[in-house]
């Protein structure tokens, strides 16, 4: 086995590689591209925009010194409401009040939050006017903290000032926002390290976000002892949106193990982006029938996020083996497949049937039509789609309207 030195290494090339053929350079921050050295209109360096992260089971009782140190006086801390009741959020408050921290709860965070679940939370912000946010949960409850935090710091700000075009105005922030520190109780969305905050805007039935550095958390607090508290299904399908996922619920190290990948890959994708999965997974989610993930105790219908991005993936990969056909197939190598004697046209077939045996392993709905969507939902899922284009642009492989239909028809049955 690697040293840990090695794969760190190993680790970087990697990511230095994905950045250098990545056609959008930080894409999430519209930054332009710039001249290479040969003079070519391309990408020739990466930045790793990343907030600071404190890792180690236990971690989350520093939270009220963190807090002390910065000087806050007035805390919003943001949950849900089934984790209000968890001990997660219980070691939170004990440190707050060990450290003489002042601070209100606000507990309605929306599993999947929606433009009104978010609207809800900035109207909670501007209304306490805290000097600094904590957010204990998932990715629900990071990505809506971060948005109450920058729209309560910029109180003159419409809603979707801050939105990705073309849904929203796509505005850069220029309002300086308070100390957010994230204590994520899944592994898979990375939000504890990333500028990016996503939500169902109701009126298209679509997903969208917000994207900007300035609403990063100041520092994210990764306590694998958290994960424990967590239903398999939560897990899981939060793990699926990096590919990782739970086998033994009760094996602490893998559960430690995973809850460090996600936020490794969230710097990752922070920087280098996603595409086409993601794309696509934004209607899926958005447009959700009837479907009810198990384990989830919500109200109301939901696709996960992670689930939502993992359906489309064996069709993706398909369609964009032609491209990278070695990186495609390296991705079946770290996923267990042997590829030793595969050819390369067969990488992207080769990736899709590595997923669908993961897949079905971890017992995934057997596709779109699991989940409550047929043929003739195809054209709202591709119309839902097309506004995504800062992710969709940065697949390797350009998509029509058409290669869109024939992924998601692709995708209604995986086994």
């Amino acid at each position: 086995m690697a040293a840990p030195r090695d794969r760190v290494a190993h680790l970087l090339r990697q990511l230095q590689r994905a950045a250098c053929q990545c056609p959008s350079h930080s894409h999430t921050y519209s930054q332009a591209p710039g001249l290479s050295p040969s003079g070519k209109t391309t990408d020739y360096a990466f930045e790793m925009a990343v907030s600071n992260i404190r890792y180690g089971a236990g971690v989350t009782k520093e939270v009220g010194m963190d807090l002390q140190n910065m000087g806050a006086k007035n805390v919003c801390l943001m949950t849900d409401k089934n984790l209000s009741r968890l001990p997660p959020v219980q070691t939170v408050m004990d440190s707050f009040v060990k450290n003489g921290i002042n601070f209100k709860v606000y507990d309605n965070v929306r599993v999947e939050p929606t433009d009104r679940s978010f609207m809800e939370a900035i109207e909670f912000a501007r209304r306490g006017a805290f000097d600094a946010y904590v957010a204990v949960g998932g990715g629900s409850t990071l990505d809506t903290c971060k948005a109450a935090n920058l729209y309560a710091s910029s109180p003159g700000s419409d809603f979707l000032d801050y939105v990705n075009a073309p849904i929203g105005k796509g505005k850069p922030v220029t309002a300086p926002l308070k100390p957010l520190i994230a204590v994520p109780t899944t592994s898979g969305t990375g939000s504890e390290t990333t500028g990016v905050a996503i939500f169902d805007y109701e009126y298209l039935k679509v997903k969208t976000g917000i994207a900007s550095r300035a609403i990063k958390p100041t520092l994210g607090l990764i306590d694998p002892l958290h994960t424990l508290h967590m239903p398999e299904r939560v897990i899981a399908n939060s793990g699926f949106d990096v590919l990782w996922a739970v086998r033994n619920p009760d094996d602490l190290e893998a559960r430690s193990n995973m809850h460090l990948a996600s936020a490794f890959a969230g710097i990752g994708f922070g920087n280098a982006g996603v595409h086409l999965c993601h794309g696509m997974s934004y209607p899926i989610s958005g447009l959700v029938k009837t479907y009810k993930a198990k384990d989830y105790n919500v109200d109301h219908p939901l696709v996960p996020h992670g689930l939502s991005v993992v359906l489309t993936s064996p069709a993706v990969f398909t369609f964009t083996a032609q491209m990278s056909p070695e990186h495609h197939l390296e991705m079946a190598e770290i996923l267990g497949a042997d590829t030793h004697t595969a050819r390369v046209p067969d990488a992207g077939p080769i990736l899709a049937d590595t997923l669908r045996k993961f897949l079905f392993d971890l017992d995934v709905d057997d596709g779109l039509a699991a989940i409550g969507y047929s043929k003739a939902d195809i054209p709202a899922l591709v119309k839902g789609t097309l506004p995504q284009e800062r992710v969709t642009k940065l697949a390797p492989r350009p998509q029509s309207e058409e290669d869109l239909s024939v992924l998601f028809e692709a995708s209604m049955k995986l086994y």
